[in-house]
């Protein structure tokens, strides 16, 4: 990894927002390839971090530091990216369920998408099954991934699916479901494709639908 690149990725390892978009600046301005401070610097710095979680080193405080100091450096590769026609890992549909107003843990779902490099369509909180199902049609994501923190808001994610399927949309897109009171069970009871328990694992998840 070039000078510039090692910076980076410690910078949003140690969640160093100010020096990440001081370094991608230089980086830009020295001509360095957008695509390569993506894949070499910001991917694998936030797969680090994921896998720092997992092992108990980093907390979710953590993650979310390195997730916003990763953002402040992808808000200035975005545009390059765009103009270079760069292929993002896939599209996510993201969003909190009908009836649900909690989004910290979709936020953080959202930062580790992009971290991964998926491009992002963030829905809100207070998602209803027919604005999900709307979003695919316009978007044409290759993943739905809804987000619920009250057991009551739960059967929201049934009746989303159910909507796909009436809408005949439900073949041209994987689903993934997660959020506090959700386990892997009820996700395979509705017909999710995939559950994951936290951030750093739904971003790895969604890796492997879109395989």
């Amino acid at each position: 990894m070039d000078e510039y690149v090692i910076q980076i990725y410690d910078g949003v390892i140690k969640g160093d927002a100010a020096g990440v978009k001081q370094n991608v600046q230089a980086a830009v301005d020295a001509q360095v390839d957008a695509e390569h401070i993506l894949k070499q610097g910001l991917i694998p710095a936030m797969q680090k971090v994921g896998d720092l979680f997992e092992k108990g080193e980093y907390y979710i405080p953590e993650m979310l530091i390195s997730a916003r100091a990763m953002q402040n450096g992808l808000e200035l590769l975005k545009p390059l990216l765009a103009s270079a026609d760069v292929q993002s890992t896939g599209k996510v549909v993201l969003g909190t369920v009908q009836g649900d107003l909690h989004d910290i843990g979709k936020n953080l779902v959202g930062m580790m998408l992009e971290g991964a490099g998926f491009e992002l369509f963030d829905l809100g909180t207070d998602v209803s099954a027919e604005k999900f199902a709307d979003a695919v049609q316009e978007y044409q994501p290759d993943i739905i991934a809804m987000s619920a923190l009250l057991t009551t808001t739960m059967p929201s994610m049934k009746k989303t699916i159910e909507i796909l399927v009436q809408s005949g949309l439900r073949n041209q897109v994987k689903v993934m479901v997660g959020g506090a009171p959700v386990t892997q069970e009820y996700a395979s009871g509705i017909g999710a494709d995939g559950f994951a328990p936290d951030a750093s694992r739904a971003a790895t998840l969604a890796k492997t639908l879109v395989v």
